[in-house]
């Protein structure tokens, strides 16, 4: 483990890094009153003076935040500190219901536990921009922070707030009877995050009969894993899904990270059901079924499959990098159904210019119990409209900061116009490198901006053929 602390640089959704190492309190302090005086200086008529400021359950989370809070009193600021730990959806709902500046959300999302950092929240809920980052790392050059010698913070409902409007926004009555009548049984892992319990909570006592959690209680360890929601940190719910399939009425299992954004299923046969598959299903009932309006915002590095569903409902397909926040911004340009991106995270446009996997999962029990059919039956019929493809990712080590350069450096001048026997139809520099060989057939190589780290994405038409591209793929990264 590095011993120095790396840089403060903001990545794709906020600054984080190794607790005590990284992120400590000085910086983390240093780092608050620097996206403060932005939020001030950029804040608008019509919004209060208030900071919504959250945290998750990983080690020393609340206290960090209760300095925080106490520290942005010499702002000019009412700090509104959540009394419980919270998802970060939580914050984001808490900034709109409060007209507040912006939130401050103390949390490593879905990194392993050793880890912490901070996300910022915009007026609007949505994550700030790279122009609001930028301005936040040029104040820090200034240092200085002006310790409040007032303690008294306001602590408010910031999780309970959010759960009633999620209440508001699904029609519960209709769900629990579809529910019923399927005889669904949901089973609801929060990999110990901060969406524990939430569920429960929305659904009230009649769900004791159809819903149980796992991991709910508070570990900052996560077990041991990071709490991502990937096929090979869910055994538990994998074998509990299948368990409760094999008595004879269909399960769903349903996955939060960390901080309760990102979302992924299991369905009724065991089988991992990523953002890929689950975004179109999403699309179908948002625009099939709810007719609600707007187009549809992807990340590069998401599948073609979600680009054959949005043109079979006559929607607009925009494309953007990778990281929500830049999906966030084209939420907030134009009339949006959603905005997906492949690692987990799903917005709506009637509900926040962000990621809510609360939200997520009630819609997709929605989606479930609308026709009566399990899970893996609505997605197995949806691929046979839209066609079936296959996905993966491997993030590769690179030695060092100057062999990730090489290789980035590599691409951008000679991309290669054959890999593993496919041929290159064309090269998309949106987001690192994407190498298109067809349809549902591309290799993408994208680049950490902090840590000699190489991400690879492939889709191709089989499982056979993404493993052979990415091997592919591999080998020639490492010979550069």
């Amino acid at each position: 483990m590095r011993s120095e602390a790396a840089p403060i640089k903001f990545g794709t959704d906020g600054w984080r890094g190794v607790l005590g190492i990284d992120i400590t309190l000085e910086r983390l302090l240093l780092v608050a009153e620097a996206a403060t005086q932005e939020m001030l200086f950029r804040g608008t008529s019509g919004l209060t003076n208030k900071v919504v400021i959250g945290y998750d359950c990983r080690f020393l989370a609340p206290e960090f935040a209760e300095a925080i809070a106490v520290a942005l009193k010499g702002y000019n600021v009412q700090p509104l500190l959540a009394d419980t730990p919270v998802t970060t959806p939580s914050c984001s709902w808490a900034v709109v219901e409060n007209q507040a500046l912006g939130a401050l959300v103390i949390t490593a999302s879905h990194n392993p536990p050793e880890w912490l950092g901070l996300k910022i929240k915009g007026p609007l809920g949505s994550s700030v921009d790279e122009g609001f980052t930028k301005s936040v790392e040029e104040r820090m050059l200034a240092g200085g922070i002006a310790i409040s010698a007032e303690a008294d913070i306001q602590r408010f409902q910031c999780r309970q707030r959010h759960l009633i409007e999620l209440q508001r926004k699904i029609d519960l009555s209709s769900l629990l009877k579809g529910i019923r009548k399927m005889g669904l049984k949901v089973i609801v892992d929060s990999m110990h995050g901060s969406a524990a319990g939430c569920l429960k909570e929305i659904f009230g006592s009649e769900s004791n009969d159809f819903l149980k959690e796992i991991r709910i209680s508070r570990d900052p360890l996560f077990g041991g894993n990071s709490p991502e929601p990937l096929a090979k940190n869910l055994k538990e719910l994998i074998a509990s899904t299948k368990a409760f399939s094999r008595e004879g009425n269909p399960a769903i299992g349903l996955v939060f990270d960390g901080d309760g954004d990102r979302i992924a299923a299991i369905d009724e046969n065991g089988r991992f059901c990523s953002t890929q598959l689950l975004i179109p299903l999403f699309i179908e009932h948002m625009a099939g079924v709810r007719h609600l309006p707007g187009c549809v915002i992807k990340t590069v590095s998401c599948s073609d499959g979600i680009s054959s569903i949005t043109e079979k409902f006559g929607r607009e397909l925009v494309e953007c990098p990778v990281g929500f926040k830049y999906i966030a911004q084209e939420m907030l340009r134009r009339q949006t159904l959603l905005g997906g991106e492949e690692s987990g995270g799903i917005g709506f446009g009637d509900h926040l210019p962000e990621r809510d996997a609360l939200y997520a999962a009630l819609l997709l029990l929605e989606a479930i119990v609308y026709e009566g059919k399990p899970l893996g039956v609505r997605i197995d019929s949806l691929l046979k409209q839209i066609g079936k493809s296959f996905y993966d990712r491997i993030d590769l080590q690179l030695r060092d900061i100057d062999s990730r350069q090489r290789v980035e450096e590599f691409l951008r001048k000679s991309p290669p116009s054959l890999v593993a026997d496919k041929k290159v139809q064309e090269v998309i520099d949106l987001d690192g490198f994407k190498l298109r060989f067809g349809e549902r057939n591309w290799l993408m190589f994208r680049f950490s901006g902090t840590e000699p780290l190489l991400r690879i994405y492939c889709e191709a038409p089989n499982q056979k053929e993404v493993a052979r591209t990415l091997a592919w793929a591999k080998d020639f990264s490492l010979q550069i």
